[in-house]
């Protein structure tokens, strides 16, 4: 199978605020008003944690579709928890990104414990975000500076 390129582009708005595109689809990004922002929208962190969510929800009714698994209903929840210290240049102590997610799945399922328990171990190593969430994954920069 071929590889699956995804991309989103956009626009710095102000100093918290970016819109983009992805596909055809717009998105605005921006901060609570206790970091500065208008909220308008989510910020980045929420768009991760949503994101996240939203693959998982995939994954499961892939996964339960293939191992003929019943899904009625499946409500996910994500949280964590990020010390603000490296973002506003306060601490080198604690990373800048969560400390830990806490996932919180409640499934409605005619399936019994040893087929759900084989679902989600498959969903937790097919999940795209998952692995990227779970291990270190590559970024490349390209920066370009235009000099006005």
């Amino acid at each position: 199978m071929s590889k699956l390129n995804f991309s989103i582009s956009g626009n710095s708005i102000t100093a918290t605020r970016y819109d983009g595109k992805a596909r055809q689809f717009s998105l605005v990004v921006d901060e609570p008003e206790e970091l500065g922002g208008q909220d308008i929208a989510p910020n980045p962190v929420e768009y991760l944690l949503a994101a996240y969510a939203g693959c998982i929800n995939v994954v499961i009714h892939l996964v339960a579709k293939e191992l003929q698994v019943t899904v009625s209903n499946i409500k996910i929840n994500i949280n964590g928890d990020i010390n603000p210290g490296r973002l506003l240049g306060l601490s080198k102590v604690d990373r800048a990104g969560f400390e830990s997610l806490n996932v919180d799945i409640d499934l409605d399922s005619d399936g019994p414990k040893d087929l759900i328990d084989r679902l989600f171990e498959q969903v937790k190593d097919r999940c795209p975000l998952n692995d990227n969430l779970s291990n270190s994954t590559p970024v490349n920069y390209n920066i370009k500076h235009l000099v006005n």
